[in-house]
């Protein structure tokens, strides 16, 4: 059993970052009366006046204590969207369901398909698709944290409606459906083995395939979802691409290493980027003509923009003067490597780490009251209603 200062020390960390809930950027539009919603979430869009006929559609999940329009003004999707033409749907979780404005996505009833948040998000998909000319083979689904395991949600049971997805510090769909499960599954402990993980997709929806490629992120000093949950998702969409366990390339890309499995056919189908001695959030790179979004809690200054890469990998940019630096396996550095630099290296030293400063936001009695403790720590995360 974990102790219960770790669990509390967890669960403070959630919330350890400014409120996000109050960010808002002015550019998304409210999507109302898409469905039956019984998941119970908002929903926002830009459509830029750009879209054309055919257009992508791209939909962006935020992180606990963020809000939609607070995670596009930093991750910088809008103004991705105004460069390259594609519409954006922000699903947004509301207060009701989860104080901590955590997407659910280890509850049960909303992470299956037709059900809950699930099926709300998929409703939503259906609206702006409706709506406006969206090309139904160019939609594609991104998330951080919270956000990025949703992500994981609505490509497991929803397949045939995405292209593509990516997931930013996330973790593997179906991992945990319990509160305690949740919390060992952010630690690393006990994540589902390849096969189990890949038969999890497998029976959340009747499709054959394809699959959707993907876009993994995460930062390898990361103190809330453990590095290793980045690998759990490789090993669960590989088995389902068909793909080895060697990566077909390993490069140096803006100065960080990215991990490529490519199918039979040669097509990039898995890209991972382990950000090196970053912590918990999306990485950015705000710096200069090309710069895109802007640092805050969770959104992390690394000269690295993980909103205009996933772009590239997705096929979504028409032209970019932004310079990316590749470099080859050869001379890029190894996983071991990494883990050696980042046990060394500067993790609390810069503002790329982006780890907050600690603080206690559970005071523990000294006698008695465990059990209000355990709950105001649950509620806290957002875990318990």
């Amino acid at each position: 059993m974990r102790k219960l200062s770790d669990t509390i020390a967890r669960l403070a960390s959630l919330r350890d970052a400014a409120d996000m809930s109050a960010v808002t950027s002015g550019r998304l539009e409210s999507l109302p009366n898409f469905g039956s919603n019984p998941g119970a979430l908002h929903a926002h869009i830009y459509v830029p006046p750009t879209l054309c006929d055919g257009a992508a559609l791209v939909v962006v999940m935020h992180g606990c204590t963020q809000t939609a329009a607070g995670y596009d003004v930093g991750a910088g999707w809008s103004e991705m969207a105004d460069r390259h033409g594609f519409a954006l749907l922000f699903p947004e979780q509301q207060r009701q369901n989860n104080p901590n404005l955590c997407f659910n996505w280890f509850s049960p009833k909303d992470s299956r398909r037709g059900s809950g948040e699930a099926l709300s998000i998929r409703q939503m998909i259906d609206a702006v698709a409706s709506a406006h000319p969206i090309d139904p083979a160019r939609i594609f689904v991104t998330g951080l944290s919270a956000g990025g395991a949703m992500a994981s949600v609505m490509l497991a049971t929803y397949p045939e409606v995405f292209a593509g997805g990516a997931i930013i510090a996330g973790l593997p769909y179906g991992c945990a459906s319990t509160i305690p499960q949740a919390f060992d599954r952010m630690r690393g402990h006990d994540v589902p083995r390849e096969a189990e993980l890949a038969a999890l997709i497998r029976g959340a929806s009747d499709h054959p395939g394809p699959w959707p490629t993907l876009s993994i992120w995460h930062g390898s000093g990361d103190p809330t979802v453990n590095p290793t949950n980045a690998d759990a998702i490789i090993a669960q969409w590989r088995a389902l691409h068909g793909i080895g366990l060697d990566p077909a390339r390993i490069e140096a890309v803006d100065g960080y290493p990215r991990r490529v499995w490519c199918d039979a056919a040669g097509h990039e189908v898995i890209e991972e980027y382990s950000i090196t001695g970053m912590g918990h959030g999306t990485p950015l790179d705000t710096a200069g003509e090309n710069g895109c979004g802007r640092s805050g809690a969770y959104m992390l200054e690394a000269s690295i923009s993980s909103t205009r890469h996933i772009c590239r990998f997705w096929g979504l940019v028409n032209s970019d003067k932004h310079a990316v630096h590749v470099r080859p396996a050869e001379a890029g550095p190894t996983r071991q490597n990494l883990a050696l630099t980042f046990g060394s290296n500067t993790v609390n030293e810069t503002p790329r780490a982006g780890i907050p400063t600690a603080r206690p936001l559970i005071d523990v009695p000294a006698v008695g009251g465990v059990g209000k403790v355990i709950e105001d720590a649950l509620r806290a995360a957002g875990l318990m209603r």
